[in-house]
């Protein structure tokens, strides 16, 4: 570019500068400094892989394509070098990208983590930058995070945690052309310092007990040597495969599940004066008082809905772990209420959605969802310096591993 095509740029850009335009873009004054500069920085790397050809794979240079980069300020149209054996690699501007400039795609990737479908993002990006950017590019975009979710997912984890919660979320996604419930099974650790932590999501086609082992077993593998309380729903197997990982462990199971799954058996009409019974058992004060009403309720209950009195009998060792803890840590663990609460932050993200496109479409958005509800996580949760003293006691502080 000779010294009279600067010239010609610089009146342009003070032109353009002064009526508020764009420098970039299409027509905009620096769009051919841009261009060049691509250019140059394009065949300055093929120039380095022809270099670096091995004698016995012959390269040559085999012309030119182009393509149109969208930017902040607007579209630039640059030539780009091609090699004879396709094995060019340009790390400038790569193969298929689209999109040049990093704070685009952080904002397209903010925006979709909010819960903005890919036609929202489209629209405010043409309103915004006035460029029209396609679905299949903005999920291209948005597949920058993969890399982020396999980190984040294999992260070594803290020695010990205190209580963890396991529970699952569904949502619908297409499969093979149908739309099938899929399930994100959630690990909630609080750490020693009483803060919630996201320890791993993972995907099922069922919630079963071999499943929860091979997971339990990658959080030992991730360094969790030591959970002391779990709270987890009623499933068959799953407080085994807990214990077969970390034997030490206490199991609760969730009250409210249980709760849920009663009353779904008993009368309409009865179920005020069923549940009134129940609460005297759940809400005891001790483990003893808990049992003389249960067998109370039994009693009254038994013979008209025995499949529910039953149930509480049989899991009652495993719903009744919660007695032997303070106040302050039964409210904590006799529900999964907490992992629960994390759910329903992400519902709100995506339940614009619909049905996902796959699971990779639902994970990047779960993920995402959780960095930012994880970002509120910042205090221990209410009375943990008394929680953490009382855990001290029951389990010890050697199994804690506490510096005091």
């Amino acid at each position: 570019m000779n010294e009279q095509d600067y010239k010609s740029i610089q009146d342009k850009a003070i032109k353009q500068f002064k009526e508020g335009k764009s420098l970039l873009g299409k027509d905009g004054a620096f769009a051919p400094l841009l261009q060049q500069f691509l250019e140059a920085a394009l065949e300055a790397e093929m120039s380095e892989h022809l270099t670096d050809a091995k004698p016995q794979k012959k390269n040559e240079r085999n012309g030119k394509g182009k393509k149109t980069l969208k930017t902040n300020h607007g579209p630039v149209e640059i030539k780009t070098p091609q090699d004879r054996n396709s094995t060019f690699e340009p790390q400038i501007v790569k193969k298929r990208e689209r999109v040049l400039l990093d704070s685009l795609s952080n904002k397209i990737i903010a925006l979709y983590g909010k819960g903005m479908s890919l036609r929202d993002i489209s629209e405010y990006i043409e309103e915004m930058y006035g460029m029209n950017v396609s679905a299949a590019t903005l999920s291209q975009i948005t597949d920058k995070v993969i890399p982020d979710i396999q980190q984040w997912q294999n992260r070594p984890l803290d020695p010990v945690y205190p209580i963890v919660f396991m529970d699952a979320m569904h949502f619908k996604v297409k499969d093979n052309g149908r739309i099938q419930s899929k399930a994100i099974y959630t690990v909630l650790g609080i750490t020693k310092t009483g803060r919630k932590e996201i320890l791993g999501l993972y995907f099922s086609e069922s919630e079963g007990a071999n499943f929860w082992l091979s997971v339990l077993t990658e959080l030992q593998n991730r360094g969790v040597e030591e959970i002391l309380i779990a709270a987890i729903d009623n499933l068959k197997g799953f407080a085994e495969a807990i214990n077969s990982v970390y034997p030490l462990c206490e199991i609760q199971t969730c009250i409210i599940h249980q709760i849920r799954n009663s009353i779904k058996y008993v009368a309409s009409k009865e179920q005020k004066a069923f549940m009134s019974d129940l609460k005297l058992v759940y809400k005891a004060d001790t483990k003893a008082t808990a049992e003389i009403e249960l067998e109370n309720l039994s009693t009254k209950w038994g013979k008209r809905y025995p499949i529910v009195i039953n149930s509480w009998q049989n899991n009652w060792e495993k719903l009744s772990t919660y007695f032997q803890y303070s106040p302050f840590i039964r409210k904590i663990i006799y529900t999964t209420n907490t992992v629960e609460g994390y759910h329903r932050q992400v519902r709100k993200v995506t339940k614009t959605k619909g049905a996902f496109t796959s699971e990779t479409a639902l994970m990047k958005l779960a993920y995402l969802a959780t960095q930012e509800i994880s970002k509120k996580w910042t205090q221990p949760i209410p009375n943990w310096g008394l929680i953490i003293q009382q855990l001290a006691i029951h389990f010890g502080s050697e199994r804690l591993r506490l510096d005091i």
